[in-house]
């Protein structure tokens, strides 16, 4: 992968994307990616060099042409041992609006379930973050499973109170795990 350059991606066909199980090397690519792609939030390299090595087995990167066109970072919380929560879900500027991140969902929920077992996926919204509320709905719809949403961090736990509120959205239980 190329290493400071803005990456322009002209795709020609979701075919040459390719989905992986990260690495560490993918660590600054990752953090990279999420500077591209408001409103997520932009954590340290580090945060994703460990994200990348630690929880690898729990995210996805997609690849276009060898450059990271997108990602899913995502953990099994210590204390449910049943849930996949999805930590981030990043699709290139110029990739979206090719389903992407549902190939990616779609691809590391399939995966997790065999070697993890979980039953619900949870994860955390911001009111304004439309797309990803659209994404996880539309999952919902295409496994016929519940999705439920409550808020869960408001402004304050954020401490300085710039930061939009967060919904907990779960969604579940799947019956297609191992």
């Amino acid at each position: 992968m190329n290493a400071r350059a803005p990456v322009t991606l002209a795709p020609t066909s979701a075919d040459h994307i390719v989905l992986r199980i990260p690495d560490r090397r993918d660590g600054a690519y990752l953090h990279e990616l999420i500077a591209r792609c408001p409103p997520l939030d932009l954590n340290s390299r580090y945060a994703y060099l460990l994200m990348c090595e630690h929880h690898a087995d729990t995210c996805v990167v997609a690849e276009f042409n060898g450059e990271l066109a997108g990602a899913i970072t995502a953990y099994i919380p210590p204390l449910q041992p049943d849930t996949l929560f999805i930590w981030q879900v990043a699709v290139s500027p110029t990739m979206q609006g090719q389903r992407l991140g549902s190939r990616m969902l779609d691809s590391l929920t399939e995966r997790c379930a065999h070697t993890h077992g979980f039953r619900n996926i949870e994860t955390t919204i911001s009111p304004g973050n439309i797309g990803s509320q659209k994404l996880f709905a539309s999952y919902a719809r295409r496994y016929h499973v519940d999705i439920k949403g409550r808020p869960h961090f408001t402004t304050v736990d954020f401490g300085d109170g710039r930061h939009e509120e967060e919904w907990l959205y779960q969604i579940g239980p799947h019956l297609h795990v191992a």
